[in-house]
């Protein structure tokens, strides 16, 4: 059997968590064409690095089949507790195949495919699959996750390994969604773009194969191969990152599954020697492209002949990028706290360097977060964006956002938890009444006004007006005594509403608000 040496965890772990990263960024943008490409291009780099973990443990697997037939008495438990792996990582991975299948299919129809999903932007497909009330999968998901992760770390016996185990199949929801009273199947899937939730499916199967090779490569160690007879090697590259920022730098491992720690195999690139014992690979990407890097591997087998395996790996480096959207819409507005996510893929956050021009302020508030409160309505706010990679600082893009008044709010008379727009009342509610508010509450915004005065319009029985006025957003004894002497079907209007915002500007609202005595 082939002896496969332990992988170290950091090169192929932070490119997944690279990809994690732009990942979980792009869930808070507002959907454009642009964004929906970034998801396309996270989940072709996430379903390439799981088709390569998926090689390499089929690899082991087939190891396990010829050593069982060379020495079952020897090898038969750790060859149990690999098909047990092997059954429980694919019901998994299995599951979530299916579901991207089932969320595209709501999409775009019974000719949908995965790898082209044509309604990208479609935001109720997710939703009905995973929460459906009759028969949303999503609460399914959650728990063959954690299933899986807690039966998975059991057979890890690295602490640190098991922990990014954990953390990769967390099922957690941060505190704020958890004070919304979300689970995790509605954090993660509720109103997300099809493209979206199909990503988020993609990074756990890669996440599954991860977490079976590490106890793949933990259970084959516990076999002694030294007396057994090897006849099938295959040549690796894990490569940090298969995707780099033009400057950044390009490292890889290379190595061969069969390899003696005695007797270190010889990498050669391009014709060339590599002088690293740990057969590391590094060079500086200074163009942008696809690229393959090509050479072999030599070692000696047991009877001391020379055995040579080629390989390549291709990986793109990409131009600087970065992405900065409001979390709300694409205009921010003057006098308000608008929030926004900032994100560069393969950087973390707090390396990134963010400022505001145009006037106002740009304060961080977590990992990612920003909030912007720009001054000049009518103008633009530029977001500038530097990172520090390689030890040195580098721009990744600058973003323009036109800057806005607050639109005006809407008036309403508060009715328990709901807003009484206009139309009948009941006296009853209606004399229950202390004041007339006013908001913004749109579905995308929802800001409280605060109402400095207002007037009512009442007619008397010859259909003269009656105006009666409040300064302040209290209902007046005047005005109530009037309200109680109205009967059924009479109406009065409140108009002249004035309302000032978290801006400062006091405005009054056009139109006027009817109520009918019900």
């Amino acid at each position: 059997m082939a002896k496969f040496r332990k992988k170290k965890v950091s090169a192929r772990q932070k490119m997944i968590n690279l990809m994690y990263v732009v990942l979980m960024a792009m869930l808070a943008l507002n959907v454009s064409s642009d964004v929906l490409k970034g998801f396309t291009l996270v989940a072709d780099k996430l379903d390439l690095s799981t088709q390569n973990a998926t090689q390499i443990n089929e690899g082991i697997y087939k190891n396990f089949e010829e050593q069982m037939k060379a020495n079952p008495a020897k090898v038969k438990e750790w060859y149990d507790k690999a098909q047990y792996v092997k059954q429980m990582s694919d019901s998994l991975y299995n599951l979530a195949e299916e579901l991207k299948v089932a969320i595209v299919t709501k999409s775009d129809g019974k000719n949908a495919d995965v790898h082209n999903i044509k309604n990208q932007e479609d935001l109720e497909a997710s939703t009905f699959v995973m929460l459906s009330p009759t028969h949303g999968r999503g609460a399914e998901l959650c728990a063959m996750i954690d299933s899986y992760r807690e039966r998975i770390t059991k057979m890890v016996t690295d602490e640190n390994q098991k922990k990014i185990i954990r953390s990769d199949l967390n099922t957690n929801v941060p505190a704020k969604a958890k004070a919304e009273g979300k689970n995790w199947q509605e954090y993660m899937f509720e109103n997300q773009p099809t493209a979206a939730a199909v990503t988020l499916l993609t990074k756990l199967q890669n996440d599954v194969r991860s977490a079976e090779g590490e106890v793949l490569h933990n259970l084959v160690s516990y076999i002694d191969v030294k007396d057994l007879r090897v006849n099938e090697i295959n040549a690796y590259v894990v490569p940090n990152s298969q995707t780099i920022v033009q400057g950044g730098k390009f490292s890889a491992q290379i190595f061969m599954a069969a390899v003696d720690t005695t007797n270190r195999p010889t990498i050669y690139i391009g014709g060339k020697k590599v002088e690293n014992e740990q057969g590391i690979y590094e060079t500086i990407c200074n163009s942008t492209g696809d690229f393959t890097l090509q050479g072999y591997i030599e070692t000696l087998n047991g009877s001391g002949e020379k055995v040579r395996r080629d390989f390549e790996q291709k990986y793109s480096v990409v131009p600087p990028g970065a992405t900065v959207s409001a979390d709300i819409m694409n205009v921010l507005y003057a006098g308000y706290d608008n929030p926004m996510s900032v994100s560069v893929p393969g950087v973390p956050n707090n390396k990134l360097h963010v400022s505001m021009s145009g006037g106002g302020t740009f304060v961080q508030k977590g990992d990612g977060k920003y909030i912007a409160s720009p001054t000049d309505v009518g103008g633009e706010a530029v977001i500038s964006v530097s990172a520090e990679t390689e030890g040195r600082m580098q721009e990744m893009g600058k973003f323009t956002f036109r800057v806005r008044k607050l639109p005006d709010p809407t008036a309403f008379i508060p009715n328990g938890d709901d807003h009484f727009l206009g139309g009948k009342l009941s006296k009853q509610v209606l004399m229950a009444a202390t004041n007339l508010g006013a908001a913004i509450d749109d579905g995308l915004l929802n800001i409280p006004f605060t109402v400095r005065g207002f007037e009512m319009v009442f007619y008397d029985n010859m259909g003269n007006a009656v105006p009666e006025v409040s300064q302040s957003s209290a209902f007046t004894d005047r005005q109530k005594n009037m309200i109680r002497q109205l009967g059924r079907g009479k109406r009065f209007y409140i108009t002249n509403i004035k309302a000032v915002g978290p801006d400062g500007v006091e405005r009054t609202l056009n139109g006027a608000m009817e109520v009918i005595v019900n």
